[in-house]
């Protein structure tokens, strides 16, 4: 049985361009396999196309590795982040105590849990250093991440990582401790934990997962780990504890976003980012409980008037 084409005509009619009816021309488009005339082909490294296949093919997105949409332009969420950080950071100089108010702290964080994430956008104010290693690690990092995962699944990324940090602190820092012959509360329990490196560490724990599945060396990686265990272990006042959880959330999420199968790159994706999250308040609320237990109901309000 034989068809007709609406473009080449019936079987036995001549073939024309469609772009140029009064042309007639036996070379097809490798692609939608139209006449197309010598004014309207385009080279392919098979062949030939058509310039409205060539137009479709220039103006279709294009993917990265993992799936994302590739925008073009500056890194947006990546440079809003480091805009947030640097605007809290100078309301820390105009707000005074803002840092302890919004900052982590685990005795309070059962009543105010907006501590869990605002602690990741203040930085220490006598030590620049702090948000300036913070902010170019950030820097560094995070634009490539943005384009490979695209905007949305790289702020799930940072957020999700940040608030592991502030749960690993939480389940790290002992309600209590010995002072002299009794116990009594921890510092620990009642100081403030701040800054972005429980979500840059994510960054780099996703980006270590991410480039082994992509087959990319990852010795830099490693030695910037290696440096941070020590320095997070030498230096005081430094959250290893933050440093810690961030890593291990950025590296299951990574892992998550590199390995989904393509055709359900997204809905894996998202699915666990939820579950680390579940995951993330089901510890805490273990540890409240728990703590509630040791220190006994409304320990949380009594410690909040004596700070």
């Amino acid at each position: 049985m034989a068809f007709q084409d609406p473009v080449a005509g019936a079987p036995g009619e001549t073939p024309v361009c469609p772009r140029h009816p009064d042309r007639v021309s036996y070379v097809r488009c490798q692609r939608c396999g139209r006449p197309t005339c010598p004014e309207c082909q385009v080279q392919a490294p098979v062949g030939v196309q058509c310039v409205d296949c060539v137009r479709e093919a220039s103006v279709a997105p294009t993917r990265s590795a993992l799936g994302a949409r590739l925008r073009g332009g500056p890194p947006v969420v990546t440079y809003t982040i480091i805009g947030l950080c640097v605007a809290m950071f100078v309301a820390q100089f105009a707000i005074d105590g803002l840092w302890y108010d919004l900052g982590f702290v685990p005795a309070l964080a059962g009543i105010e849990p907006y501590r869990f994430l605002t602690s990741a956008f203040l930085h220490s104010q006598s030590q620049f250093f702090h948000i300036a290693a913070n902010m170019y690690l950030l820097w560094l990092v995070g634009p490539f991440l943005e384009e490979l995962l695209g905007r949305a699944r790289f702020v799930g990324l940072y957020v999700t990582a940040a608030l592991g940090g502030s749960v690993a602190v939480l389940l790290l820092s002992p309600p209590l401790e010995t002072q002299g012959t009794e116990l009594g509360i921890s510092a620990a329990f009642v100081t403030a934990t701040i800054g972005a490196s429980g979500a840059v560490f994510g960054l780099f724990g996703a980006l270590l997962i991410v480039l082994r599945r992509l087959d990319r060396n990852v010795s830099q990686i490693l030695v910037f780990f290696a440096i941070n265990a020590v320095f997070g272990f030498v230096v005081p006042n430094v959250s290893w504890q933050g440093h810690l959880g961030g890593l291990v959330v950025g590296a299951a999420l990574g892992a998550a976003f590199a390995f989904a199968p393509k055709e359900r790159r997204q809905l894996v994706s998202w699915v666990a980012v939820g579950a680390v999250v579940v995951a993330l308040v089901a510890l805490a609320l273990w540890r409240f409980s728990a703590t509630e237990a040791l220190l006994g109901p409304g320990y949380a309000e009594y410690l909040r008037m004596l700070l």
